[in-house]
């Protein structure tokens, strides 16, 4: 890997701050204490430290910048004026210290705050979560979402991701996957196309149906998964009609063109108005769920957890599941 060297300016103030880390910063830290308290037996005391700590620190603090910081006595301790040149200086870099741990302590436990970059798969983005971000803003007003749909996995990282939304199984180990609910696939077509064509009763009869194929997004055409006799088995369906949109495979399905697998949460509206019917539903697999992911369970920050949670309520009261297997059975059995 190439790396550019920082311009001869730069490298000036890094030396300096090099050299200033020699010197501890809890030396700092020790003279600013003393100063706000007026002795160093009250600074040791708000420090949680030995008086001989804290006049050590201010010692080697004072051999560095090469000047008596305090003036002290048996029973005074004042400022000296290089001293006081070296408080002024210093106190508005502790102040915004302090204020950046509060501001950091406020993000992890006070009210959700700040913005969320969101990321989830094209139709689940749209049909699931989106609907949902009305109902969280309302509640969290301070939180900015932005929500970015791709079906591609989102790099945390590179994209600036703080929260996911995938689907199938979970193989990336870096993140954290709560799984949300199951992800149901269900083999379907609409009551015209099975009017024309006898519904398939096995795997093997689907060879003989038009297929509707859906590409992903790395170019592959997506396998139709089942679970027979407690194996997984993939079908690479003969597709005369594809799309790299599964809302244009759903509408495709709808329209009577062919079978078509898809996910749960697109044709439970479907299935339950009769505009589309389940095959083979007792060969649905069953190992797919709908994750939430991000990247720690440390230090998160308030308007994470908050998200994650009303998420996952939110769509755990939504029916995936599309209600009764054996209702949906039984309207293919008469077909």
């Amino acid at each position: 890997m190439n790396v550019t060297p920082f311009p001869s300016s730069a490298r000036v103030g890094a030396d300096a701050l090099t050299s200033s880390f020699s010197a501890s910063y809890a030396g700092v830290i020790a003279f600013i204490a003393v100063v706000n308290e007026g002795s160093f037996a009250r600074a040791a005391d708000r420090l949680g430290i030995g008086r001989s700590a804290v006049s050590r620190s201010v010692q080697k603090l004072e051999q560095q910048v090469g000047a008596r910081l305090f003036s002290r006595t048996t029973r005074s301790t004042s400022l000296t004026p290089e001293g006081s040149l070296f408080f002024e200086n210093c106190q508005p870099g502790v102040e915004r210290i302090a204020q950046a741990l509060e501001d950091m302590r406020e993000l992890r436990e006070g009210p959700p705050r700040g913005r969320l970059r969101i990321s989830a798969a094209v139709g689940f983005g749209r049909k699931v979560v989106a609907p949902l971000l009305h109902g969280f803003r309302a509640a969290y007003p301070d939180v900015a979402v932005e929500l970015l749909l791709d079906d591609r996995p989102a790099d945390f990282i590179t994209d600036h991701v703080d929260v996911a939304f995938r689907n199938g199984r979970m193989e990336d180990s870096q993140v954290i996957a709560r799984q949300i609910v199951p992800m149901r696939m269900f083999l379907c077509a609409s009551p015209g196309y099975l009017a024309r064509y006898p519904a398939p009763m096995s795997l093997d009869d689907i060879a003989a149906h038009e297929c509707l194929g859906y590409r992903l997004a790395n170019g592959r055409t997506f396998d139709w998964e089942f679970r027979v006799d407690g194996r997984d088995r993939k079908v690479r369906p003969a597709s005369m009609l594809s799309f790299n949109d599964a809302d244009l495979v759903l509408q495709a399905a709808l329209d009577g063109e062919g079978l078509a697998q898809l996910a749960g949460y697109q044709v439970c509206d479907h299935l339950k108005a009769g505009r589309l019917v389940a095959c083979l539903p007792q060969h649905a697999p069953d190992d797919r769920g709908h994750y939430v992911c991000y990247l720690s369970r440390q230090q998160m920050p308030s308007r994470i957890r908050v998200f994650v949670d009303y998420m996952i309520a939110g769509i755990r009261a939504l029916d995936f599941d599309c209600g009764d297997d054996n209702r949906i059975g039984a309207c293919v059995a008469t077909r």
